[in-house]
């Protein structure tokens, strides 16, 4: 299996590209042999399903980006040498970001935790093989996005990146009273206009969702890398709370997935039709 997919629509005909980083299932057998968890545990970083979720917005005449690789493997919803020294054998290059909160946090380019602070690997992982899998995965996945968003920039005059991920239903009352069924990403107004953002956030609450904005997540380093308004594209990150439609304990899909499934083609085609309708007086202002 490749390490990611592109799912094109029979036509491109919106200026969308969807995006799912996160949900990879396909776990090489010597990745998991140097990991001290079973193969459930090690499965608490996905971004479950997510890619089954959002699969008929091809339909809708945009593509679809999926990872196939794990987000344990190797994350590419980070910078590429977002890197901690102690966790590789041999020399790294001097341009890594070691200091980021999220290497310090264990959860760099590459991982070192999973889920509830469980350690992933048995050993150091040799220096080598952790580059080659920025270079064999991490750039080839970011070419391809931005090989995507500019061909549709370039047919529309702008595009709009939809930055699909899920989390942990524990983790998303964190910032707010009511436990949030979405939490919609912007990076504070600043990778998307405030109309998208705000057509986003009002067509999930009108559908009867509880909606919460920036918090506790504003978008990852997708989010923000590709998110350049004032060069016409807008990137919006979607955070899914898992219990709307999976077991968190079993790691599988419940009764509430099919409607969830369809309520995300009700909620993106809505959108979708909002900015076709209105982008060049909205999103275009934005530039």
């Amino acid at each position: 299996m490749p390490a990611f997919e592109v799912l094109s629509p029979d036509r491109q005909s919106v200026p969308f590209v969807f995006n799912s980083p996160h949900s990879g299932r396909t776990y090489l057998s010597s990745f998991l042999q140097t990991s001290r968890l079973d193969n459930t545990q090690i499965r608490q970083s996905e971004d479950a399903f997510v890619d089954l979720l959002i699969k008929d917005a091809q339909q809708l005449g945009a593509p679809i980006l999926k990872a196939n690789f794990p987000r344990a493997y190797i994350d590419v919803n980070r910078e590429a040498y977002e890197l901690d020294p102690k966790m590789f054998e041999g020399a790294l290059p001097k341009h890594i970001n070691s200091r980021s909160l999220r290497v310090a946090g264990g959860l760099g380019t590459i991982a070192r935790i999973v889920g509830e602070q469980r350690e992933i690997y048995r050993t150091r992982i040799p220096a080598a093989e952790g580059l080659d899998r920025i270079e064999q995965v991490y750039k080839p996945y970011h070419s391809a996005l931005r090989g995507l968003l500019d061909d549709v920039q370039e047919q529309f005059g702008l595009a709009v990146l939809v930055d699909c991920h899920s989390m942990p239903s524990a983790n998303s009352s964190k910032h707010n009273d009511q436990k949030a069924d979405f939490v919609i990403g912007d990076r504070f107004g600043t990778s998307c206009s405030s109309w998208l953002s705000s057509c986003t956030v009002g067509l999930l609450q009108n559908m009867g969702y509880h909606v919460a904005l920036n918090r506790p997540y504003a978008g990852g380093y997708i989010t923000e890398n590709y998110g350049k308004p004032a060069r016409g594209v807008h990137a919006i990150q979607v955070e899914i709370n898992r219990s709307l439609y999976m077991d968190e304990h079993t790691h599988e899909p419940h009764s509430g997935f099919q409607d969830l499934r369809q309520d995300l083609m009700e909620f993106l085609s809505a959108l979708v039709a909002m900015v076709s309708e209105n982008f060049s007086k909205e999103l275009l202002a934005a530039e």
